[in-house]
């Protein structure tokens, strides 16, 4: 058995630990979006694979017998890739995915299907907004531009942000609900937008927002292939062995 475990997730990193504590012959893969991403026990990889091509010559040169995508649950792309290439290579492949958010008493949302639709879907007055989203499709809230924009970002921006007024927060997560109140207090943030990404790393974000009664806007997920999927690191591992007994 040979696994390859496409990450960059929380989750993906508990599988690698729990691969490797059983021995199971793995490489991580990393999409290569961030500078210094977290050491794994496992062999690792960086970058993309060239499409559905690249991924399905990937999978014959390196003998992979079994694929868990555990990206991202917005990595729309890359897990229409992983399925296509497996059904072309007749590579068994598993989705580990967290489940989603839901919200509960006192909660203030707004669902949107994308990020267009969450600028949109912002105040016409200039209002103080956390976006919470990383730092892809920045470019779409420039088109609201009256508004005050606070980020959190993984690493520091290379180039100047696409926004006329906005202040980037470098920190990795998990996040703390209390960090997270004081910090929307601090910058007197009105609007919160984030991307359903579900788990609890990012969840903060939500609970601080509910206790001040600070509006949320929350982008759905992504129509993804339909797989198998489980939502938990425990139960891919043993999604492995069964597999590999032909169960």
């Amino acid at each position: 058995m040979r696994v390859l475990l496409l990450g960059g997730t929380t989750e993906a990193n508990q599988l690698a630990r729990a691969l490797s504590g059983a021995g199971v012959d793995a490489v991580y893969s990393y999409a290569g979006r961030t500078a210094a991403p977290p050491a794994q026990p496992i062999a690792t990889r960086s970058g993309g694979f060239g499409g559905v091509e690249g991924l399905a010559a990937c999978l014959k040169a390196d003998a992979i017998t079994h694929v868990i995508d555990a990206t991202h649950p917005f990595a729309a792309q890359m897990g229409a890739n992983a399925a296509a290439a497996c059904a072309t290579t007749g590579t068994p492949l598993l989705r580990l995915e967290r489940p989603a958010w839901v919200a509960g008493p006192g909660d203030d949302w707004t669902h949107v299907p994308d990020v267009e639709a969450a600028a949109d879907a912002l105040p016409g007055r200039r209002t103080v907004v956390f976006l919470a989203i990383g730092r892809q499709r920045l470019e779409v809230f420039a088109r609201h531009p009256q508004h005050r924009y606070l980020l959190r970002l993984v690493d520091p921006p290379e180039a100047p942000l696409p926004l006329p007024d906005a202040m980037a927060i470098i920190a990795r997560g998990p996040f703390d609900e209390a960090a997270d109140r004081a910090l929307m207090q601090a910058h007197g943030v009105q609007v919160v937008v984030a991307k359903n990404a579900g788990g609890q790393g990012a969840e903060a974000k939500l609970a601080a927002a509910r206790a001040l009664g600070i509006p949320l806007i929350l982008i759905d997920r992504p129509l993804r292939p339909a797989v198998e999927t489980v939502a938990t690191p425990e139960e891919a591992l043993a999604w492995c062995h069964r597999t590999d007994l032909g169960v």
